[in-house]
């Protein structure tokens, strides 16, 4: 038992590592979409003040919904106070919307949090990305992930919940199972983990067509 538990704990280590690093390239692939937007912000304003100065206010027009369409690919939604949590949520936003996912999102929380940014960067990623794939089943127009944070008295509060097709999920020992293939369950893993080391407590429950995950941690 020793041997195999080292080797789940390498797995788990290994597959964190992997998350991050996609977690991370996402982040970068959002602020570098974001800065090459305000870099050209001022060729944008020149063209469009010739474009009036023309009168020619139909192709103004015509550009105006072209720069409308391109920004909202890369604006930042979600504030919450906390960069590392702007960071992964807005990343996964833009993920959602690019599948055609709505997401109602209401989130609060202080600019610092007891959990270190690599875990919340974990959990954060792990819910959203299980949701999204969750949602892709369904069609399109009975999709939406709603996620909601506060601070509830002396702790976090994170709550995600997702849409999704057929029956409820199965469990195994009162534990629910990944439906995203080999390898995946390490990260309802790394979720449970985490919560574990800092006196969490997780939830998640499955009925009526959607399922839900809510976590409260402790903020001291």
């Amino acid at each position: 038992m020793g041997l195999l538990s080292k080797r789940a704990d390498k797995r788990i280590a290994a597959y964190q590592r992997e998350l991050i690093d996609i977690h991370y390239r996402e982040v970068d692939t959002m602020y570098r979409k974001m800065r090459g937007w305000r870099h050209d912000y001022r060729n944008h304003i020149s063209v469009m003040k010739n474009l009036y100065r023309q009168g020619s206010f139909e192709e103004l027009g015509e550009y105006l919904d072209m720069l409308e369409s391109d920004l909202s690919t890369v604006d930042t939604v979600i504030k919450t106070g906390n960069p590392m949590a702007d960071a992964i949520l807005n990343s996964k936003l833009n993920l959602a919307l690019s599948k055609n996912i709505p997401v109602k999102a209401t989130v609060h929380i202080p600019m610092r949090l007891m959990i270190s940014e690599l875990d919340l960067c974990v959990i954060l990623g792990n819910l959203l990305d299980n949701a999204i794939e969750a949602s892709l089943p369904l069609p399109e127009k009975d999709r939406m992930i709603r996620i909601y944070m506060d601070i509830k008295e002396t702790h976090l509060y994170i709550s995600v919940t997702n849409l999704c097709a057929g029956k409820k999920m199965a469990k195994i020992n009162g534990k629910f199972l990944s439906r995203r293939g080999d390898g995946h369950g390490f990260g309802l893993i790394r979720i449970d983990g985490i919560v574990e080391k800092y006196g969490g407590y997780v939830n998640r429950n499955s009925e009526d067509g959607a399922f839900t995950t809510e976590i409260l941690l402790p903020l001291q």
